[in-house]
């Protein structure tokens, strides 16, 4: 290469953005590239173990000042090195390519298509043989760097990801592909001369940074650098536990360890090492480590670890045991294990025996949680890598809608969605002719419209055991309630969509809230108001789900319960009808034993040791005074929000809600009927509307429009659930609950109508 004598210059690798993965883009200092005499666009040699070219542009905004070179994966597995290695760069001048022949980069996959489709995803790209480069669906020129811009004026088509080899170029050396280029496909899978990883990258994992930093500590460092445990006099990091709600990426996150690394990768699936013949699952499992020790520096990974390590004092069969027995010793036993490295990944760590839970073996627990709505984008943009997105797509927008969804979740997601776009395009397929006209896959793409389709479908795999909605009702779906609006806006929406507020201030957010009032005030509505507005998963229970007849189980549904809202964070847990599941203790309701033990682990729960990060618990009742006093402090139910009749205006916007679907006349007047409705609650405004729709219907059945006939009819039907006793009685209750919550005692309870007096 005439351009290899162009002097270099040393920097250090750092990793890419998941969305810049496969362009072929290098982003460096600036002034790195004025010394190197680049402008963005520009070619450059990355040279490691072997060198590949990329286009030079500018830093990210936030590095800017940083002496670091951004690549992404794939072009770190051409050149050979880690994130964190150095490299040299250098100016280079790429050549128009005659002829560049491409092949599958993986194995058992065998590819037929368009050399037209390849030479408008690769137009402009810089190549040189052996390397691994990836086809991107679409490439949307508006969110390019200026500079690269016109390498990438090509229009969207639809081309999934693959990721192909290199296998020649003609001339040799560091090409381009241009509109002359001749581009050959070759059908299947081919040896490389040189040996260059690229199965899985950090870039194919999105929102885990934090843990892939943790992880690469652990592993990358004793396997790439063992002379600096040497040097320190400490015995490198033995091994990794993974573990978290399934579907969070642990083994892949493995897997993107062994490539990124250059370590040989071993895989253990628990139940496989599993033999009929006495010590025959002992031997498996020591081949393995001994294969893993002749070929270090090695990752062996243990997936599914819980099915060969259990506890041994709860498992009857003496393989488990023994087969337990022979990890600790192969994990920390006499013989030194050097440059191997064991990572395990399970979603039950606590049936884990604990032995292996210990310094010298499992040195660090690390959980791959939930990702937030940042690691829901980076996983939305990876999973859409390959795929023509319509104009209105907002994958941030997604991101933000898809609370509680795990990585699997998303991927299955975008799945869907791509399913609903074909199912749209089938009318226009002859199945008979088997292969598609190209005029229909250029115009294949998947809509906003597919992804909402898909999103009806798909369901957070973590809530799956729980019963769990995203709720559907707004703030404006709720009328008359404007100061219990108020209170759960301030102690629920707001902490869970601005934590740092209440970090900066140094307060804590409340933990629970007590919506109690008269039946039919739209308690329940309330609730999955303020979850659908805080952007939350919600968790609705009632007593008999949770209460059991066997002994301790009842604990255990409220312990799980917790726990899971706890992975699902942030979380509303919504327990209607409260009062049966937490009444007061010694009171003599219901078996005494169950309900106080309930009543004792809810307490734990809300306030123990453990603390609810993100979760918020409301509770619903029309009988607070039957709640065990200890509920109801500050800590536990922090808020007691009275849901009350609504006053006329209320009613009014109550009766607009509730009648917005119906046909009205033009004489119906309703003011005057929330004038005429006082004691009214929110269900017995929404059956007077029922009722005025069915005295129309019963006028006529093909009648068109409700009048104000109809309602007045309606009206002399309804009645108000709420009597003045009965809100005398919760107003007495109200004043009690606020005075002392600690000196309550179960006082009587009023049916509709008379009012019950209290012993003094």
């Amino acid at each position: 290469m005439a351009d290899s004598e162009a002097p270099g210059k040393k920097v250090q690798v750092a990793n890419a953005r998941p969305e810049d993965s496969g362009r072929g883009l290098a982003h460096l200092p600036r002034a790195m590239m004025a010394a190197l005499g680049l402008s963005e666009g520009d070619v450059i040699a990355i040279e490691g173990k072997s060198i590949t070219p990329a286009r030079a542009v500018a830093p990210y905004p936030e590095d800017e000042g940083l002496e670091i070179l951004r690549i992404d994966g794939l072009q770190r597995a051409n050149a050979g090195v880690g994130s964190g290695d150095f490299v040299e760069i250098r100016k280079v001048e790429s050549k128009p390519a005659t002829r560049v022949v491409f092949a599958p980069a993986q194995q058992n996959l065998r590819l037929q298509g368009s050399s037209a489709a390849l030479q408008r995803t690769f137009l402009g790209r810089p190549l040189t043989q052996g390397d691994v480069v990836a086809t991107a669906g679409q490439q949307r020129v508006e969110n390019m760097p200026p500079g690269v811009q016109q390498f990438l004026r090509s229009p969207a088509y639809a081309l999934q990801e693959i990721r192909l080899a290199v296998i020649s170029t003609t001339p040799k050396g560091v090409v381009h592909v241009d509109e002359n280029t001749e581009i050959e496909l070759r059908p299947e899978y081919e040896e490389p001369k040189e040996a260059r990883r690229a199965d899985v990258t950090y870039d194919d994992i999105g929102g885990m940074g934090p843990t892939i930093d943790q992880l690469r500590e652990m592993v990358e460092l004793p396997l790439r650098y063992p002379e600096l445990f040497q040097r320190l006099g400490v015995d490198p990091p033995k091994g990794v536990l993974l573990h978290g709600p399934p579907g969070t990426g642990k083994t892949r996150l493995a897997r993107a360890v062994a490539n990124e690394s250059a370590a040989e990768f071993f895989l253990i699936n628990g139940p496989e090492i599993m033999g009929s013949a006495y010590g025959e699952s002992e031997k498996r499992l020591r081949d393995v480590f001994e294969e893993a020790a002749k070929n270090a520096p090695s990752i062996v990974f243990i997936d599914e670890i819980d099915s060969i390590a259990p506890k041994r004092g709860q498992v009857s069969g003496e393989a488990e045991k023994r087969l337990v027995a022979q990890l600790l010793t192969l994990m920390d036993g006499l013989e030194a294990r050097a440059n191997v490295v064991v990572i395990a990944a399970t979603n039950r760590p606590e049936a884990i025996d604990e032995a292996l839970r210990r310094p010298g073996r499992f040195d660090r627990e690390i959980i791959v949680g939930v990702p937030d709505e940042r690691g829901r984008r980076e996983i939305l943009g990876i999973h859409t890598r390959g795929m023509p997105l319509g104009d209105k797509v907002d994958l941030a927008e997604l991101a933000r809608t898809t609370y509680g969804f795990v990585g699997a979740d998303l991927a299955a997601l975008a799945r869907e969605a791509a399913i609903e776009a074909v199912r749209r395009i089938m009318p226009r397929l002859n199945l008979a002719e088997g292969t598609i006209p190209p005029d229909v896959l250029d115009t294949l793409a998947v809509t906003r419209e597919d992804f909402l389709g898909a999103l009806k479908r798909v369901q957070p795999s973590a809530m799956r055991e729980v019963m769990v909605e995203a709720p559907r009702v707004r703030w404006e779906d709720v009328g008359g309630l404007d100061d219990a609006q108020m209170r759960l806006k301030e102690g629920v929406e707001l902490p869970l969509k601005d934590p740092d507020a209440f970090r900066r201030i140094g307060i804590r957010p409340a933990k629970g809230f007590l919506l109690y009032g008269p039946p039919g005030t739209g308690k329940t509505l309330l609730a999955k108001a303020v979850a659908r507005e805080a952007e939350a998963n919600f968790i609705a229970t009632k007593s008999s789900d949770l209460l059991s007849k066997w002994y301790g189980e009842s604990e255990q549904q409220i312990a799980k319960l917790f726990a899971r809202a706890r992975q699902v964070a942030p979380c509303v847990i919504f327990i209607d009808e409260l009062d049966s599941l937490v009444p007061a203790r010694g009171g003599g309701m219901g078996e005494p034993q169950v309900t106080e033990r309930v009543v004792n682990t809810i307490l734990a729960e809300m306030d123990g040791l453990e603390e609810l990060q993100a979760v918020v618990v409301i509770g619903a009742t029309n009988r607070p005074n039957l709640i065990d006093p200890a509920l109801l402090r500050p800590g536990r139910f922090d808020e007691l929000i009275y849901v009350g009749v609504p006053d006329r205006e209320g009613r009014e916007r109550i009766l607009r809600i509730q009648s917005a679907k119906m046909p009205l006349a033009d004489d119906v007047d309703l003011a005057d009927l929330a004038g005429r409705t006082d004691r009214f609650t929110g269900a017995d405004l929404g059956d007077l509307v029922r009722r005025a729709g069915l005295v129309a219907l019963r006028q006529s059945l093909s009648i068109g429009k409700v009048t104000q006939a109809h309602f007045d009819e309606a009206l002399k039907e309804s009645r108000a659930s709420v009597t003045p006793e009965l809100e005398r009685e919760y107003e007495q209750i109200g004043a009690r609950l606020k005075q002392d919550a600690s000196s309550l005692q179960p006082i009587g309870f009023v049916s509709p109508g008379q009012l019950v007096p209290r012993e003094k």
